[in-house]
């Protein structure tokens, strides 16, 4: 299936769940609402024509005014690739886990709450595993995170 054949029909079949942006520069780029993430993650896995069965990676980006988190996910048995993405308010940021779709997703989130303190719902391990437990300087990678000069760690 060609991007111009994927795109076709997630337009046809996912119209009211989807939305393309152009943004996309490798991989096809649609746009979800938070609330019904899963639900469309759990359509796409499912979707004979499409099997979506590999997460390959989430990333954040933080634009001041709101967050975004995008969803690189793949089908191994068609070879084809998509990303997802949903817009966040900057107050507040939380969305529902997808580990119960890709159980691969549950570092990637873990990632997120911890660096851009975007709140990852019904997550079943929602700790740390980059910064140190007692940390509490804020979120390395918001862009309004003032990194401290010294940061003290822990004894080891």
């Amino acid at each position: 299936m060609t991007n111009e054949e994927l795109k076709s029909y997630i337009e046809t079949n996912y119209a009211s769940l989807l939305t393309h942006n152009e943004a996309g520069k490798y991989d096809l780029l649609f746009i979800v609402d938070a609330a019904n993430l899963v639900s469309v993650c759990e359509k796409l896995r499912d979707d004979s024509e499409l099997l979506f069965d590999y997460f390959c990676n989430l990333g954040g980006i933080d634009t001041t005014e709101k967050f975004e988190a995008v969803y690189n996910i793949a089908s191994t048995k068609k070879k084809i690739r998509l990303d997802i993405k949903v817009i966040l308010p900057h107050e507040n940021p939380a969305v529902d886990s997808v580990q119960t779709v890709w159980p691969a997703a549950n570092w990637y989130e873990r990632e997120m709450w911890e660096l851009y303190g975007i709140h990852i719902n019904n997550h079943d391990n929602l700790t740390r595993f980059l910064l140190h437990d007692e940390w509490d300087e804020g979120y390395p990678m918001r862009k309004d995170w003032d990194a401290p000069d010294f940061i003290r760690f822990p004894d080891l």
